[in-house]
């Protein structure tokens, strides 16, 4: 009887089960995950409706009875415990606009320069033309120096204009000094 109402297993778990999720992190990481006196591991609880424990050697479980809150929190602690990676590119938020630049949240505490001279291929004369803050903007990560300072760039992203460039060529050509016309 069992086998006419049911084929087999299921091979999926229903979305409502409870669930336990594991995973590694790098052991580093581990203090920027729990926070200062544990604030961003109860706000991640709290907001995901999961338990999170931590182990020393950075073996993360999750527990949830909701798929989704699993997979929410799954993807907020790696994201937290993430390193940035020279030439990777990220969505990051303005944070702050400067003479100079803006200040671009890259990962979760990681802030980097997104300096004037990369956000465009053209002359910026005013960052506030090109962006503003709370602005999410794709960016890339161009260096990181010896002071874990990052460095980023918008135009890396962008396509430069071939019009420019013609015209560079064409001027190139009529005013070369170095042919001579008979």
């Amino acid at each position: 009887k069992m086998h006419e109402a049911v084929e087999g297993p299921k091979t999926e778990l229903s979305p409502y089960a409870p669930r336990l999720v594991s995973f590694k992190i790098n052991p580093d990481k581990i203090r920027d995950v729990i926070g200062k006196g544990g604030a961003v591991i109860r706000a991640l609880t709290e907001e995901t409706g999961t338990q999170i424990n931590i182990e020393d050697d950075g073996t993360v479980t999750i527990a949830s009875v909701d798929e989704a809150a699993g997979a929410e929190a799954r993807r907020r602690v790696e994201e937290l415990a993430a390193t940035v990676e020279v030439g990777k590119v990220y969505e990051g938020k303005v944070q702050r606009l400067l003479d100079f630049g803006a200040i671009v949240q890259v990962l979760p505490g990681r802030d980097g320069l997104l300096h004037i001279s990369q956000i465009a291929h053209e002359r910026v004369n005013q960052v506030s033309d090109y962006l503003k803050e709370g602005q999410i903007v794709r960016v890339k990560v161009l260096e990181i120096d010896d002071k874990d300072r990052i460095r980023l760039s918008m135009k890396a992203l962008i396509e430069k204009p071939e019009h420019k460039e013609k015209k560079e060529e064409a001027a190139q050509q009529d005013g070369n000094p170095d042919i001579i016309k008979g």
